[in-house]
């Protein structure tokens, strides 16, 4: 039996997909070989480039000055340091500029290059002025480009975090602007060979999401200028950064606490004038406070020969506290000497009453031993003697005699408060309580006069109520219209 033969539409689709493999193939390696081609082109373009190529020698030596163009990205900032008057910054740092030695007729706009092409060619010798303690970053590799345009100018872009100087004033502060400036240029070239330019195009950019803690960049404003150096004259740019400090932090820290310490200090003034401990207590606890806090916010300060605006707060909230302290030695001084104010008088005053009152001062109806009498004197004082003398409860107590040579009576002036007697306790009691009706009845016919009251209030005090909140609340309105509308 015959084979059977393919029908002829088999046929033409083995031979479709046969043609279709043999150009897919074919493309392939056009395209493979294409790629080839043009990275050996590369190469040998640069290489043909760098033939002959002296990179020690800028561009267009012998002629005009090779014009550098720079432009900054500023991606983060921080921190500012007042003690050290520094400030740091983490940036893209670009550099630009034309060596007609290295124009090429490729159909590529753009080359980029290797980090090790740039090892091969020239570049200017930038550095900052002021930088202190700057780096490249290299993690994971060398943070750094190249590209290369046709007209031959070269693009060379680095990260960078640059710290740099800033003289600070302080004066002002914490309501303070602070200028820090950023100055560049060639290290070795003057101004005949190389002159810098910002970039028209873009020369200080700051990121849009860049936030510091205590600043806000206010500007940057550019400026080209010319430095006298040994060699001669070099061209110089510079870039000031202009730092807007926040207040929130000191207002929380320093001014806050302050002005509750002047406040705690008035507080004083409602305190009863004979409390002297009190007062005294009160007035030390707030100076010592106020001391430890104005040391405390100069800690992070360097040391100036000036006063700023925060230590002036601070002198005048010392000053309130300190006067409150002298403001009650006055007002002790008045109330205990100058008013005649005594708890106890310093001569009894002669007595005047009915019958019935000067019974109450009679001599005390009871009877004690001669050695109890002794006993009593002792723990009398001179007010007490007085009054006994006066009362007649010496001369009229009827002394019972013992003669009894007892222990009890040679142990007496060794300790008499413990042999007294019932009936000698008894009699103390009642002269201490026939002194206290003399005090109160000499205090109440005293009484009639307003200085010699006990608990009142000292006009001094009152006076001082409305006048050191007046005064402190009026410095107040200096102090901020002066530091906040005046120009920082």
């Amino acid at each position: 039996m015959p084979e059977r033969l393919l029908p002829t539409s088999s046929l033409l689709l083995i031979g479709c997909w046969i043609l279709n493999s043999y150009l897919l193939s074919w493309g392939v390696f056009r395209c493979v070989s294409a790629e080839v081609g043009s990275t050996q082109n590369i190469s040998d373009l640069l290489d043909s480039l760098l033939d002959g190529y002296d990179y020690h020698l800028r561009p267009g030596v012998g002629g005009p000055a090779t014009q550098v163009l720079i432009d900054i990205e500023v991606r983060s900032m921080g921190p500012v340091s007042e003690v050290d008057m520094s400030y740091s910054m983490d940036c893209y740092f670009r550099q630009s500029w034309v060596d007609r030695r290295l124009a090429y007729t490729s159909k590529m706009p753009t080359l980029a290059l290797s980090i090790s092409m740039l090892e091969r060619i020239w570049r200017p010798d930038t550095y900052f002025y002021n930088g202190k303690n700057s780096y490249l970053h290299t993690i994971t590799t060398p943070n750094k480009f190249v590209r290369l345009y046709r007209d031959g100018r070269v693009l060379y872009s680095s990260r960078l975090t640059i710290r740099a100087s800033c003289p600070m004033r302080l004066e002002n502060f914490p309501m303070d602007v602070q200028r820090c400036p950023l100055q560049i240029g060639s290290f070795g070239y003057s101004d005949r060979d190389i002159q810098y330019k910002w970039n028209p195009a873009r020369s200080v950019v700051i990121a849009s999401d860049m936030k510091l803690s205590m600043f806000d960049v206010t500007d940057t404003p550019t400026g080209n200028l010319t430095e006298e150096q040994r060699k001669g004259p070099f061209s110089v740019l510079m870039v000031s950064f202009h730092l807007k400090r926040h207040m929130g932090y000191f207002i929380i820290e320093v001014y806050a606490p302050c002005t509750m310490l002047v406040v705690l200090s008035w507080v004083a003034f409602w305190i009863n004038r004979e409390a002297t401990a009190d007062r005294v207590a009160l007035g030390v606890t707030t100076v010592l406070t106020m001391t430890f806090l104005a040391l405390e916010c100069r800690n992070n300060l360097p040391k100036v020969s000036y006063c700023t605006a925060l230590d002036y707060y601070v002198a005048i909230s010392f000053g309130f506290i300190f006067a409150t302290i002298i403001q009650f030695a006055i007002v002790h001084h008045y109330t205990k000497v100058g008013s005649g104010e005594y708890y106890f008088p310093p001569t009894p005053p002669e007595y005047s009453g009915n019958d019935e009152e000067r019974a109450k001062h009679q001599k005390p109806d009871v009877t004690f031993s001669s050695s109890e009498t002794n006993k009593i004197t002792i723990f009398c004082t001179e007010d007490a003697s007085q009054a006994m003398e006066e009362a007649g409860a010496t001369s009229s107590v009827a002394i019972q005699s013992q003669h009894s040579d007892t222990p009890a009576s040679e142990n007496a002036a060794e300790s008499p408060q413990a042999n007294l007697t019932q009936n000698g306790r008894l009699a103390l009691r009642q002269i201490n309580a026939s002194m206290f009706e003399r005090r109160k009845s000499y205090l109440h016919r005293r009484g009639s006069m307003p200085h010699f009251q006990l608990n009142s209030v000292s006009k001094v005090d009152q006076v001082s109520r409305v006048l050191f909140p007046v005064i402190f609340m009026f410095i107040n309105v200096i102090y901020w219209c002066t530091y906040l509308g005046g120009e920082s």
